[in-house]
């Protein structure tokens, strides 16, 4: 992209940001995993922004129940594959950003191989089991996570450096029998998911540009019902 056409694009993202910290965005490597509510914000979020290279990953197709939330979803695409709607949005809003998108769901066999060579791994996942084999795999490559959950009109937001308890902070070991959050009973509303997904892309940022406060071994909790808003120090 010739400089004058990159000024023009990012213009109302300066003086937010310098020149030098959206270039240093375009060549930044982030991968999201999930789809749905969360990762589809999170992924029009990071490419309007302005992030170079986006793996997303989702193994699932739309349903009927997914409108009511998940930004990517429409009539037209129910039946259709969430992973390959996400890389057409991505397109059609930056066509300077590299997309990889997997249909294919994680577990240990692949993970790894999935993640090893990104900057940022956002978490965008509805399975408490595969955080943790998500958390294993980010511990071995070196990489942080931004982890984003939802329910009702509640959300919590939190991000994991190598070497950090993570999700034991919050689930305890393993996750304890838990396999699927609290939101299977509770549903999710649309702007929750949109707010706490903004959370996460705010926390993405903070990581590529080594910048403001980061929820580092603390959980934001809000609560939209009451606004409520807490951070918890969680070490």
């Amino acid at each position: 992209m010739g400089i004058s056409r990159f000024k023009e694009r990012y213009d109302r993202n300066f003086d937010t940001l310098s020149c030098e910290e959206q270039k240093r965005l375009a060549l930044s490597k982030v991968v999201i995993i999930g789809l749905g509510g969360l990762g589809g914000v999170v992924c029009e979020t990071l490419a309007r922004v302005g992030i170079g290279h986006l793996t997303l990953i989702d193994g699932d197709v739309f349903e009927a129940s997914n409108l009511n939330r998940q930004l990517l979803c429409q009539e037209q695409l129910i039946g259709f594959s969430k992973a390959q709607a996400a890389k057409d949005r991505v397109q059609a809003i930056n066509s300077e950003v590299s997309v990889n998108h997997l249909i294919e769901y994680l577990d240990e066999s692949n993970l790894y191989d999935r993640i090893k060579d990104s900057d940022v791994v956002m978490d965008c996942l509805d399975s408490i089991d595969t955080r943790f084999k998500l958390q294993q795999a980010a511990q071995k490559a070196r990489i942080p996570i931004v982890s984003g959950a939802i329910a009702g009109v509640a959300g919590q937001v939190m991000t994991i450096f190598p070497g950090d308890k993570g999700y034991e902070l919050i689930y305890g070991k393993k996750g304890g029998k838990q396999s699927k959050g609290v939101e299977t009973k509770t549903g999710n509303i649309a702007y929750c998911a949109f707010f706490v997904a903004a959370l996460q892309s705010s926390e993405c940022l903070k990581i590529l540009l080594d910048r403001g406060d980061i929820l580092r071994n603390k959980l934001l909790i809000v609560e939209l019902w009451t606004n409520t808003f807490d951070i918890v120090d969680l070490v």
